[in-house]
């Protein structure tokens, strides 16, 4: 198993260094730990310590669920044939999203908003726990977890917002690439290492979190097609499409130097959700229909959902505390009820619309049943971190 590298390493060459100077440099190094340990024990660095990418999880199911709410409210077309037995399902989410997607979206712009800000502060604050977040084979995958977040955000907007993004003549139109640029520098890098360096081989690296860099690519195409950007929108699907095939099956191999996740982080086996479902999404915006290209992604993930939820002690460790890794839960199944909705659109059939009517409820069950419990346990959802990062020690994921 490949360790994450250390961040700060102190080499002592025993040859060269006397014994009275030993334990000169142990007491310096013990004193400046403690003096760490005492700064890091305030509120407010204790909250930028603890609050790594991991965390913008909550912001993905926000708006993952805004757009989902906004795709209910606005799709008129799912009628069932024949006409006499016309239904629209809709019919409960027109008047939810008028009043409750807007504030929905809102709350979004808050969270993402003060998670932002909290993490710019901790980029300049604690920069060696940021460091070694980005080389930590779980933790680097989190770094494209806010960028997928803010394309969601203003995918989700209400329409009057997107009439000024939308213009190319605005200063908003350019704010989209605002999270598309570091979505592609971090493919370049975590792309990159996969094949050139050793100790970063995909085979001795993939985990279920890698799924997160492929997602981001799916969800960027989707956000530059909808502007108007098709070949920007084409070339990030060929990259997410092509690196979704290779971890798909080195997951599947499971292979011996890999490395492994506990118990505790088996949440993020929904991103096995996740990802075929935002790819059928992406595919259908860049052809114009849900084709059967579409089709076969969509089912490929309702068949992963299928597997995972029919094995629910695979999670009974992980459910036992709560902590942020419950989230992972929640944008997973709102991407496949999104993909389903978009199926039902197109094919206008009585299971198709049932299905789509089912894993949006239940999608919607879960985003409200975590937003509540992560309301009422916010001590606990900060400070029950499963990934902890050091400025002096390497990384680590508690078992």
């Amino acid at each position: 198993m490949v360790q994450p590298e250390l961040i700060l390493d102190v080499v002592i060459d025993s040859s060269s260094s006397s014994p009275s100077t030993k334990p000169a440099v142990q007491s310096a190094i013990i004193k400046n730990d403690h003096h760490q340990e005492k700064e890091d024990s305030k509120p407010s660095s204790l909250i930028l310590a603890n609050t790594n990418a991991s965390y913008f999880r909550i912001c993905i199911s926000l708006g993952a669920q805004a757009l989902l709410w906004k795709t209910l409210s606005e799709k008129k077309d799912m009628i069932i044939s024949p006409p006499s037995t016309t239904f629209d399902h809709n019919l409960y989410f027109i008047k939810l999203p008028s009043t409750a997607f807007f504030l929905l979206w809102c709350l979004s712009v808050v969270v993402l908003t003060c998670f932002s800000t909290i993490y710019a502060l901790r980029c300049v604050f604690h920069f060696n726990m940021v460091k070694a977040e980005s080389k930590h084979h779980v933790g680097v995958n989190y770094l494209f977890a806010p960028w997928i977040s803010w394309l969601l955000l203003l995918q989700s907007a209400p329409a009057s917002l997107l009439v000024v993004f939308g213009n190319k003549h605005s200063c908003g139109y350019y704010i989209w690439w605002l999270p598309l640029v570091p979505v592609v520098c971090l493919d370049v890098k975590v792309y990159g290492q996969w094949f050139t360096t050793e100790k970063r081989f995909l085979s001795m690296v993939a985990n279920p979190t890698s799924q997160l860099s492929v997602i981001a690519n799916f969800v960027g195409a989707h956000a530059a097609v909808k502007m108007g950007w098709r070949e920007t929108g084409t070339c990030l699907f060929t990259l997410g499409l092509a690196h979704y095939m290779v971890v798909f099956i080195t997951l599947y191999q499971r292979l011996s130097g890999s490395n492994r996740i506990p118990s505790k982080l088996r949440p993020v086996f929904f991103q096995f959700v996740a990802t075929p479902s935002m790819a059928s999404l992406a595919w259908k915006s860049i052809n114009g229909s849900f084709d059967i290209q579409c089709k076969m992604l969509f089912f490929l993930s309702l068949f992963l959902f299928t597997s995972l939820a029919s094995r629910p002690m695979l999670f009974k460790k992980s459910v036992r505390e709560f902590s942020v890794e419950w989230w992972a839960f929640s944008y997973p199944l709102t991407f496949l009820a999104l993909a389903s909705t978009a199926y039902a659109q197109q094919v206008k059939d009585l299971t198709a619309t049932g299905l789509a009517a089912v894993l949006s409820a239940v999608s919607v069950l879960v985003f409200l049943f975590l937003l509540v419990l992560s309301t009422f346990k916010i001590d606990l959802l900060l400070n029950n971190q499963i990934l902890k990062y050091s400025n002096h020690s390497p990384s680590k994921i508690v078992p």
